[in-house]
């Protein structure tokens, strides 16, 4: 029988120095404490568009990318030993939208000209990107969407609205998908278009979340209209774009690092408060058991795409779990704080607020666990991830 050798080759481990050596330099310490304090899914714009900055000067903002787009050329072990490092250290989470969906999608579909001039504002941190995907009749099942975007001449005009469009207050452009005709099967009817988010009869409206935080909205559109150039790939070729970047989305999940880093957290937290409590106790170790077999499952998906191999159901099996064990270590973090954490908190950030180790550990924590309830549905909830397993794993 073959063991997995987890032990890294003499280039890797020079790599793996290599980041950290550029992490300590680089990353102000109140940054990752930002980060550390940080309770919605992204980072704010004013805490992860610096720290994209100084990735793209290095040359490191997009792993993912191929060279010719301005990629790194580092293979599958690379990346993940980047990703991994900068979990450990906690840096910024940079949105995704722009480098992880918009960038990959433009370069498989769109055109020359929109390779031209989107690729290089995104990698450059000139552009923020929004995803403009569910609506509120369409959620995870985006094929009822309505959002209407009808051709006249040389623009499509949209009407309609999305919701739940995380960092569409500060985005500059929104990759969204439209309703473009009907039909017997609504999939074939959906189109992707780049919208400026600058264009007239776009409207912005917070949502303030359970967590308190103000990180996604609903976005309205009224006689918008919208360059035809602005079209990806054809008319009806949204839903196939939409199956690629989700897939990429999901595949992309790569959190051990980062589990590990509040597992440890929460251990050093209840060695300071003297935590005398068997069944605390067990739950903390049955997370580090479940996040070590997170780990493995990150392993593995690693060596499918070192082999040039798309993720597959293996992305929405990562998802599910990563979902779910993000779930666990916010509600151990809340049993932890006690009766500190009903302490309601309305002020954001809160590194401007926490001045004390037991600050820091408390009053983020309520937040923390109340936005984290979204993470089984965002993304493709829990139960469309299943259903997706089921199909491709069971063949159901």
């Amino acid at each position: 029988m073959n063991k997995m050798n987890l032990t890294l080759d003499e280039d890797a481990a020079a790599f793996r120095e290599e980041v950290r050596a550029f992490l300590d330099a680089k990353l102000p310490p109140a940054m990752a404490r930002a980060q550390r304090l940080t309770t919605t899914v992204f980072s704010e714009y004013e805490l992860s568009h610096p720290w994209h900055e100084i990735l793209a000067r290095k040359g490191w903002a997009a792993p993912d990318w191929p060279v010719e787009h301005g990629g790194t050329g580092w293979d599958a072990t690379r990346r993940y030993i980047f990703a991994s490092e900068m979990e450990r250290a906690a840096t910024p989470y940079i949105s995704p939208i722009g480098l992880h969906m918009v960038g990959p999608v433009l370069i498989k579909f769109g055109t020359a000209e929109q390779k031209k001039q989107f690729l290089p504002r995104i990698l450059e941190a000139k552009d923020y990107w929004c995803q403009g995907f569910s609506e509120p009749g369409a959620g995870s099942d985006l094929a009822s969407l309505k959002l209407r975007a009808v051709r006249q001449g040389d623009d499509y005009v949209l009407n309609g609205s999305k919701i739940w469009t995380t960092h569409a207050h500060v985005a500059n452009w929104m990759i969204a998908l439209v309703r473009t005709s009907d039909g017997p099967k609504p999939q074939a009817g959906i189109s992707c278009l780049l919208v400026p988010m600058t264009a007239a009869g776009v409207q912005v409206r917070p949502i303030r979340t359970i967590g308190g935080d103000h990180e996604v909205n609903e976005v309205f559109f009224e006689d918008t209209r919208v360059p035809v150039e602005n079209l990806v790939a054809a008319e009806g070729q949204g839903w196939a774009i939409a199956k690629y970047l989700l897939e990429f989305e999901r595949g992309s999940v790569m959190a051990a690092a980062s589990l590990r880093r509040s597992l440890n957290e929460l251990l050093d937290r209840a060695l300071a408060i003297d935590i005398d409590d068997p069944d605390i106790e067990y739950s903390l170790s049955r997370l580090g058991i479940d996040i070590d077999t997170l780990e493995m499952m990150e392993l593995t998906m690693l060596s499918s795409l070192s082999r040039g191999e798309a993720p597959g159901a293996e992305s929405s099996i990562l998802k599910l779990r990563v979902s779910q064990l993000q779930q666990q270590v916010t509600e151990m973090a809340l049993q932890l704080a006690g009766e500190s954490a009903l302490r309601w908190e309305t002020h954001r950030a809160f590194h401007e607020i926490c001045s004390t180790p037991d600050e820091d550990a408390n009053k983020p924590a309520l937040s923390r666990y109340l936005n984290t309830r979204a993470n089984t549905i965002f993304g493709g909830s829990s139960e469309i991830q299943r259903t997706i397993i089921a199909k491709q794993l069971l063949k159901l």
